[in-house]
């Protein structure tokens, strides 16, 4: 097909080169949302419990403990909050019976996700072991991230002589309005396992100590 003046040829080549350029731009904006979706993903299914609360069961704890485990027997309940910008970090206070000392920290970090333990005393005071975790070190999937214990975390244990702990990983599921799980794992059998049920929301508990509202 011919042209009929040099202007509209010049003009239709140009449109062509742009069209075909947009197309390359979108797959490589495709390909790099695709690349990010798993720890995106992840947050987003999470922060769409911001400001809700949800109790909590013992689904495994092996071995079993030969003294009486301090979450046995007890309320168990999270509280998705701290959602001011949910795609950098959430906060999740994990209340055992009156004890509101725990709260899990989960931040989007460029290359994937990181989970710390911020742990605090009634008067808001940081405890001695606190805000240890790690960063994933894999991409994961939009219903699990696993998190191997950190360097400074190891550190910190060996100084507080908790050995046991030098081997962690702690994992995170979501099964948006299902149920969300909270992991602790070592290689010589150690698992723990916490279900929350996303179906039944229950009463916002207090602030987590530390926390000004």
């Amino acid at each position: 097909m011919r042209c009929a003046s040099h202007l509209l040829c010049t003009a239709a080549i140009a449109i062509a080169i742009g069209s075909t350029a947009c197309a390359s731009d979108r797959t490589i904006g495709a390909a790099r949302i695709e690349a990010a979706t798993p720890a995106d993903a992840f947050l987003a299914a999470i922060a769409q419990q911001c400001g809700k609360a949800f109790a909590g069961r013992i689904v495994a704890n092996a071995p079993p403990p030969a003294t009486p485990d301090a979450f046995e027997g007890k309320p168990l309940v999270m509280h998705v909050r701290g959602c001011d910008d949910p795609r950098r970090e959430l906060r999740i206070p994990f209340h055992v019976g009156d004890d509101r000392s725990r709260t899990w920290v989960l931040t989007r970090t460029v290359d994937g996700l990181r989970l710390k333990h911020d742990h605090r005393h009634a008067d808001g005071s940081p405890d001695a072991v606190t805000m240890y975790g790690g960063d994933t070190d894999a991409p994961g999937a939009a219903t699990r991230q696993a998190f191997p214990v950190d360097a400074a975390s190891v550190a910190m244990f060996e100084r507080e002589g908790l050995r046991a702990s030098v081997s962690n990983t702690w994992a995170v599921e979501i099964e948006p309005g299902t149920r969300f799980v909270y992991e602790l794992s070592r290689p010589d059998g150690r698992l723990f396992r916490v279900e929350f049920d996303l179906t039944a929301p229950v009463a916002t508990p207090p602030s987590p100590w530390g926390t000004i509202d």
